[in-house]
């Protein structure tokens, strides 16, 4: 509801039940917005790092 995932789900060994449960919980719930960014090297580490910026 803050807008933080775009997607939600399972991995390896996620029952149907538990797929069902999450699909419940996020009925209606619009997916995060991603924002138009210019385009640049951006790199993540313990500081986020921008090329150029």
């Amino acid at each position: 509801k803050s807008g933080l995932v775009n997607i939600v789900g399972g991995c390896c060994g996620t029952t149907p039940e538990h797929i069902a449960c999450v699909a419940r919980e996020v009925a209606g719930v619009a997916p995060r917005v991603v924002p138009d960014r210019p385009v640049a090297l951006r790199l993540s580490g313990l500081e986020p790092f921008e090329v150029g910026a």
